[in-house]
C-alpha cells in the first residue's frame, strides 16, 4: 500500500484524507488499541496472524459502528456495504471483561477490531441499537454518569449515557451511522491550544465553533483534563459529505473524582485556557447557573458509589461544594464574560454567536 489517496467525489472523503492525504495513517487510526489487555484475547481469539494495526483493522474492511467508511480489496469486485455492515458482535463480552467462555469460539466479524479507545470497552446491540458499554473502577463511572447528567441540566447536545449493572452504557449517536460521526482530529491535526482550534473551527462554521466555546466551558466546570482531538468532533451527511453540528459530548470518565479528590481550590489549567478564549472571542456566554440543591440532587441520583477518604468523609456533598467552587471560578477569571442566566436567554446567545434560532437542538441555552 503506498498510503496516497485518489479521491472520486472529494467533499465526501474522510475529513483526516483532505486534511493529510495519508491513507495508511489514517486506517491504523481506526484500530483498537492494542496496550488493553482484551484487544490482545481478541486478536488471539479472532485468530489474526498479523496483528499490527493496519491488518486488524483490514480483517474487518476498516469498517466501524459510527461511519460508513471502509476499503474493499481490488480483487473483490463484488463486495457491498451491507456485507461489511456489523449485525451481530459475538465477542463483546471478550473485549469487555476477557470473558473466558467468549474466547473459545469460532472466529466472526466484529466492530471490537475498530473499537478505539483506552478503556476496556465493547459494542452491544440491544433491540436493534448499538451501544457502548464500558468497564473503570467506581469512581470513574461515577463521573462519566455524573458528567452527562450535568451537562443534560445545562442544556448541552450530551451523548445519551445509562447504567449496565457493574458497567456504563453510551448510545449510538449516529444511529448505526444514518450520520457520520468524524474526531476532531481530521480537522485540527494534534492540535490542544483552545484559541487555535476555535479559528480553525469558525473557518469551517461559525456555530460548531461557538459549540465548541460551550464544550470547553463545561470542560473547565467538570474538570475534565482528557479532552484530546480523538475524543469530541463533527457529525456529517453521509451521502453529501456537509458538516452538520458539533457531535454530541461523551467520554468523561477522566473528569470530576475519577481521578481523586482535588486538595486545593480551583484555578487550573482548564480554568485559565477557557479564560483566554473566551477573552479571545470577545463576546459573552450565557449559562445556566447551577445550584446547590441542583447538584445535591443530581449527584445522589447516580447509583456509583464515590469513595470515602480520611479527607473526604461526605463525598457527595464535597463533590457539589467542588463543582460551585469551579462554577465561581470560572466567571471571576472571565471577567463578565460568563454570564449566568435561566434557558429563557437562548435567543440572546444565539444572537451573540450568529447561530439561528435551529441551534436550540445542538446544545445552546
Amino acid at each position: 500500500m503506498s498510503g496516497a489517496v485518489e479521491p472520486i467525489i472529494p467533499a465526501r472523503l474522510p475529513l483526516f484524507l483532505q486534511r493529510t492525504g495519508n491513507a495508511q495513517a489514517w486506517l491504523e487510526s481506526r484500530a483498537i488499541d492494542g496496550h488493553r489487555t482484551n484487544s490482545r484475547l481478541l486478536k488471539r481469539a479472532l485468530r489474526l496472524e498479523a496483528k499490527d494495526d493496519l491488518s486488524t483493522v483490514l480483517a474487518v474492511n476498516a469498517a466501524m459502528i459510527t461511519d460508513n467508511y471502509w476499503v474493499k480489496p481490488l480483487e473483490d469486485e463484488t463486495l457491498r456495504c451491507e456485507d461489511v455492515r456489523f449485525q451481530v458482535n459475538r465477542f463483546d463480552k471478550l473485549a469487555l471483561t476477557g470473558d473466558v467462555n467468549s474466547f473459545d469460539q469460532p472466529p466472526s466479524r466484529t466492530p471490537e477490531l475498530t473499537n478505539i479507545g483506552s478503556f476496556e470497552k465493547c459494542w452491544r446491540l440491544e433491540n436493534g441499537q448499538w451501544w457502548m458499554v464500558k468497564a473503570g473502577k467506581p469512581e470513574e463511572l461515577f463521573s462519566e454518569l455524573l458528567a452527562y447528567r450535568i451537562g443534560k441540566l445545562l442544556g448541552l447536545n450530551m451523548a445519551e449515557y445509562a447504567t449496565a449493572g457493574d458497567f456504563i452504557k453510551s448510545r449510538d449517536f449516529t444511529d448505526d451511522a444514518r450520520v457520520d460521526f468524524e474526531p476532531a482530529i481530521g480537522i485540527i491535526g494534534d492540535q490542544s491550544d483552545y484559541v487555535k482550534i476555535y479559528e480553525t473551527l469558525r473557518g469551517l462554521d461559525t456555530s460548531i465553533a461557538s459549540q465548541y466555546v460551550r464544550m470547553c466551558y463545561f470542560d473547565g466546570l467538570i474538570y475534565n483534563m482528557d479532552r484530546h482531538e480523538n475524543n469530541f468532533g463533527v457529525l456529517r451527511d453521509s451521502d453529501t459529505g456537509e458538516i452538520l453540528s458539533l457531535a454530541p459530548l461523551y467520554d468523561h470518565n477522566i473528569a470530576l473524582i475519577a481521578r481523586g479528590y482535588p486538595n486545593r481550590a480551583p484555578d487550573d489549567l482548564l480554568i485559565r485556557d477557557f479564560a483566554a478564549l473566551i477573552h479571545h472571542v470577545g463576546k459573552p456566554i450565557y449559562v445556566r447557573r447551577l445550584t446547590e440543591r441542583e447538584l445535591l440532587n443530581l449527584i445522589k441520583s447516580i447509583p456509583f458509589e464515590p469513595p470515602v477518604t480520611d479527607v473526604v468523609s461526605e463525598p457527595r456533598e464535597f463533590i457539589a461544594r467542588y463543582l460551585l467552587q469551579r462554577q465561581a471560578a470560572l466567571a471571576d477569571r472571565c471577567q463578565g464574560l460568563v454570564r449566568f442566566e435561566r434557558p429563557s436567554v437562548h435567543d440572546q446567545t444565539c444572537a451573540a454567536y450568529g447561530v439561528p434560532d435551529g441551534g436550540r437542538g445542538q446544545g445552546l441555552i
